[in-house]
């Protein structure tokens, strides 16, 4: 089963995640956590190659540590998603990623959007685990000035579209209140 969590910044998306892995886990199901985070500061949006710490983000990172249950077992993924997904698939098992909006920056960063995006697609439908996959939905505003903002929005725009299309269930968040769309 596909699950697909969407929602703004501070939305309650991942909280939400989290406890229905949670509760996946109290049925005997075990969780896995991919997170796709880098703490740097990303150099398609910073304008050089080099890869520098981002305290901000840093600190958001440490809060979702912190957040989720310690026994989980992490796997960091910033690119290969589909390679770790398919490495983690089993029955009983629950595959929480978070999230699916840097995932996209990163490939962006790294200039492999459509081959990973299609190795991810492709290996969906064919999971036997139970997989949530997190992402902000950042297309509700105004279409950006910077030509690098627009891609991005698109790219995961598109995603996010293809994700609601496999996905047995979206719930979109906000204000920490989950609302079914699908």
């Amino acid at each position: 089963m596909i699950q697909f969590v969407l929602g703004g910044a501070r939305s309650g998306k991942s909280a939400y995640a989290e406890k229905v892995a949670k509760e996946m886990e109290s049925q005997g199901v075990k969780v896995f956590y991919i997170a796709t985070a880098r703490s740097g500061v990303s150099s398609c949006i910073a304008g050089g190659k080099e890869n520098t710490i981002d305290p901000e983000m840093l600190s958001r990172i440490q809060r979702h540590q912190a957040d989720r249950p310690s026994h989980w077992q992490t796997i960091e993924s910033p690119i290969e998603l589909a390679e770790n997904l398919r490495a983690l698939d089993g029955e009983k098992h629950c595959i929480l990623v978070d999230c699916l909006t840097l995932w996209t920056l990163n490939l962006m960063d790294e200039d492999c959007v459509e081959q990973e995006k299609k190795a991810l697609l492709s290996l969906l439908p064919n999971l036997k685990a139970e997989v949530i996959l997190v992402s902000n939905e950042v297309g509700l505003g105004v279409v950006p000035m910077g030509k690098l903002t627009r891609r991005f929005v698109d790219e995961l725009g598109w995603l996010h579209q293809d994700i609601a299309g496999c996905a047995d269930s979206v719930v979109f968040v906000t204000a920490g209140l989950p609302m079914t769309l699908k």
